[in-house]
């Protein structure tokens, strides 16, 4: 159901896209508009992936840099029937993960100094689940054409502005001045909902794939809770330098509403966490999810930790077990 819904959603925003290009420009503009929705999903499949590690700056670890991380990645990775994908550090305090690359054999995931100080070694294999979830979904290739379509229609709307609301007998612009304020208003805000939308839709899924790739849901839905009460303590600055990839996060990293509402491109962190929940029953799985004190206890676990040591361990040594394997998965 979920791919059907995101199937839907794509082509309605593709077709709203051309739409806007025939508003602006009649036939002639629609195929202007194709050709430029065509190239821009080109360079995004090819360039996305770089240009988003490169906004974070991010850098690569391996088995000698961040063994602990890394092998916790590689054994889930095995699990999920994946190839090993490149894995990232990002030196924020705010704790936050995402996944990028085209496809599973070009996958790269990153997760912030923050997020492995921060939650326990099951907690931290729940997030990485997640993100492996969204690899193995093809998440991120539908996530790149989506913004990137939803980039294109903003374009579109200053193309609007520039070019005015003429009607001429060469087809251009059938709509007059209607088109240019449907192309200027409405389209970009139309746009953003479709592309919410479709980021929920995919949260969703990717939540109850990385539950049973980790085999433990409620890891995933405690990390949850603990990164969403201490987003809105530690900024993002890269993220809100820039917005439209705040979808990718495992938790939106800006600062805004908690509603799943229509505006909102992660669904409600307490409704993610009831999905898990039964999610868990499903499974035979027990557990639940930190209270205030706890998380309040974790942060300032946190905050005393060695920014250095977190950064090349995985997380701060002494805060959780560090030896035993992660849960098995379903089945």
């Amino acid at each position: 159901m979920n791919y059907l819904k995101t199937g839907m959603l794509l082509a309605a925003l593709t077709a709203f896209f051309l739409a806007i290009g025939y508003a602006i420009g009649g036939e002639g503009g629609m195929l202007i508009a194709l050709l430029f929705a065509g190239g821009m999903n080109l360079f995004a499949y090819w360039n996305a992936d770089k240009m988003v590690l490169s906004m974070y700056g991010a850098r690569q670890v391996d088995a000698q840099t961040a063994p602990e991380f890394y092998g916790i990645v590689q054994e889930l990775a095995g699990r999920a029937g994946l190839p090993m994908p490149k894995v990232f550090l990002i030196d924020e305090e705010q704790p936050n993960a995402f996944a990028t690359g085209r496809n599973p054999a070009n996958a790269s995931v990153a997760a912030t100094a923050g997020l492995l100080r921060l939650l326990t070694r099951d907690e931290i294999a729940g997030v990485m689940a997640h993100e492996l979830a969204h690899v193995r979904n093809r998440d991120t290739l539908i996530m790149t054409v989506t913004a990137t379509i939803a980039g294109a229609i903003g374009m579109l709307a200053n193309f609007a502005f520039i070019f005015g609301g003429s009607r001429d007998e060469r087809g251009g612009n059938p709509l007059g001045i209607v088109g240019v304020i449907l192309a200027m208003v409405v389209a970009p805000l139309a746009a953003f909902l479709v592309q919410s939308a479709i980021s929920r839709t995919r949260e969703y899924s990717a939540d109850r794939i990385g539950g049973q790739i980790a085999g433990n849901p409620m890891a995933l839905a405690a990390a949850l809770k603990k990164i969403e009460h201490y987003v809105h303590q530690a900024p993002s600055e890269a993220a809100e330098r820039n917005p439209a990839t705040a979808h990718l996060f495992i938790i939106n990293p800006l600062s805004g509403g908690r509603m799943d509402s229509l505006f909102s491109t992660h669904p409600a962190t307490d409704n993610r966490v009831a999905a898990l929940s039964e999610l868990a029953r499903e499974m035979g799985t027990a557990g639940t999810t930190p209270d205030m004190p706890e998380i309040a206890q974790a942060l300032a676990r946190a905050a005393s930790a060695d920014p250095h040591q977190a950064a090349v361990s995985g997380w701060r040594r002494g805060s959780v077990p560090s030896s035993g394997r992660l849960r098995r998965p379903w089945g």
